[in-house]
């Protein structure tokens, strides 16, 4: 059986006495669960309502939950490195996400994780493990839709889950092979996913002459502009037609089944922005691609519905719908309809994946997955457009009083200013902008000192080479960490404190 229990502690104010540079100690886990000055802090426009309309929460509640949403998310992408291989998931808990759970396969792992703030489970299985289960479950029922048309890893329950329309024969179908029991749960569901693409009238974008998607995302690939949508709603050569009617551009690349992505190259009349369309007549940014945690809320925005928010349930779902079988979608809350496909997912301001389909509707709510965004950027070598972003050959970072030079060779890491750090006296937000060659993939880190470690606060690891980091915390001790993910070359760091 799954051996399963949490650990998590109270909150603990440590003072010491450090020599050479003093850096007061606080409280890292108080300060992983505390609110980071809401007050102080502005979420892109048009959430808030659509999270208090569709979560059901207090204006305060909702400010609140993104605030944690995006502190934690940093403390669970430095714990996420560390734990590695053992790492069993992750997810949020609470109406105002005030918490973060993380899973690990080893007792030892509880003091680093506890020491974050963060509560420890204990499992049997971790997320690799999970992984090559639910690859089994698929490879048995991705061709029988009405027997488990939904596969999913829940992590919450160290489970992969079925859901099915015949419990009973799914049942005896993964018993016959070999399936584990304990590791595997098929849950009676009426869940019948289908692809939200429309054959009417509408906004948005037009493939030939009747047919009506959603645009995900602006992209480009240089000197190329365009965006990434569905792979169901057209393939290669497919020409497309604005909103407008007016001619747009061309399918240069598109995967359905198996994934369910594409992106289309646009001509000199449409210019990429990057903004997703908040259902107001307002536009919230978008600055990244940073994946949101289980249980973090998310909106979505298309074509049919407009704007509809929820939260993520889990990752890694294969659904198989009439016309064929998806894998490593994300299952939401979300509610979609006929014409949303292709639209864009995302999370506080960072942009998540493109809608793929989904059951139920918006007047009585429904499931809706997601494409991971990411995945078609690596897959045709997009460059996602990016508030900040600017044209070729210019830098992208400007306005920021204080420089730190360096170089990096590839898979090495540095710590600016300096090697050292700098001290803020007040809360307040500490941003930064890195620029480094195209050819090469640098990624950024900003740290702050808890009392007797450097913890992860903000993370900005975008496949490209320039990266961006706005973070509102307390007052404290800081460092950015620039690490090569991929190439060697110099670099400049520009930044600016509270």
């Amino acid at each position: 059986m799954s051996r399963r229990h949490a650990i998590t502690t109270g909150c603990v104010l440590v003072i010491t006495a450090l020599t050479l540079a003093p850096t007061p100690a606080i409280a890292q886990g108080r300060a992983a669960n505390a609110p980071a000055a809401p007050g102080s802090w502005k979420p892109p426009a048009g959430m808030i309502e659509a999270l208090q309309r569709d979560l059901h929460l207090t204006k305060e509640q909702a400010q609140t939950r993104l605030v944690n949403e995006t502190r934690l998310t940093a403390v669970e992408a430095d714990l996420r490195g560390k734990l590695g291989e053992r790492f069993a998931g992750s997810w949020f808990v609470g109406t105002v996400a005030q918490r973060l759970v993380v899973a690990t396969t080893s007792e030892a792992d509880i003091p680093q994780i506890v020491a974050t703030g963060a509560r420890a489970e204990i499992v049997t299985r971790s997320l690799s493990d999970l992984d090559a289960i639910r690859e089994q479950v698929d490879s048995t029922l991705a061709a029988r839709e009405s027997t488990g048309a939904v596969r999913y890893i829940d992590v919450r329950t160290n489970k992969v889950v079925v859901l099915s329309k015949e419990a009973a024969v799914a049942t005896d179908v993964l018993e016959n092979s070999g399936a584990d029991p304990v590791a595997v749960r098929v849950e009676p569901s009426d869940e019948t996913p289908r692809l939200l693409d429309d054959l009417v009238g509408g906004s948005a974008y037009y493939i030939g002459t009747t047919e009506r998607c959603s645009i995900g995302f602006s992209v480009t690939r240089s000197p190329q502009n365009g965006f990434v949508s569905a792979g169901h709603c057209g393939k290669k050569g497919d020409t497309t037609s604005g909103f407008n009617r007016l001619p747009q551009g061309v399918f240069q690349g598109s995967v359905f089944p198996g994934s369910d992505y594409a992106w289309v190259s646009v001509n000199a009349n449409w210019t990429p922005t990057p903004t997703v369309n908040n259902g107001t007549g307002n536009t919230v940014p978008v600055t990244g691609s940073r994946p949101a945690i289980e249980g973090a809320s998310v909106c979505r925005s298309g074509s049919t519905t407009g704007w509809h928010c929820g939260t993520i349930q889990q990752r890694d779902t294969s659904v198989t719908y009439p016309q064929g079988t998806v894998y490593g979608l994300v299952r939401t809350d979300v509610c979609a309809e006929p014409g949303d496909s292709g639209g864009s997912f995302i999370s506080v301001d960072q942009a998540q994946g493109v809608t793929s389909g989904g059951s139920g509707n918006c007047l009585k709510g429904g499931v809706t997955y997601f494409q991971p965004v990411n995945e078609i950027l690596t897959a045709y070598g997009l460059a996602l457009t990016t508030a900040g972003s600017t044209p070729p050959g210019t830098s992208p970072c400007s306005g920021y009083p204080k420089t730190a030079t360096g170089q990096l060779n590839n898979g090495q890491s540095a710590y600016q200013p300096n090697n050292r750090y700098y001290q803020t006296a007040a809360p307040g937000l500490q941003s930064a902008c890195l620029d480094s060659a195209d050819s090469v993939d640098f990624d950024l880190f900003l740290q702050k000192w808890s009392g007797t470690s450097w913890a992860t606060v903000a993370t900005s690891d975008s496949p490209g080479s320039h990266e961006r980091i706005n973070y509102t915390g307390t007052r404290g001790y800081y460092r950015y960490r620039v690490t090569s993910a991929s190439g060697s070359g110099s670099y400049t760091l520009r930044y600016k404190t509270s």
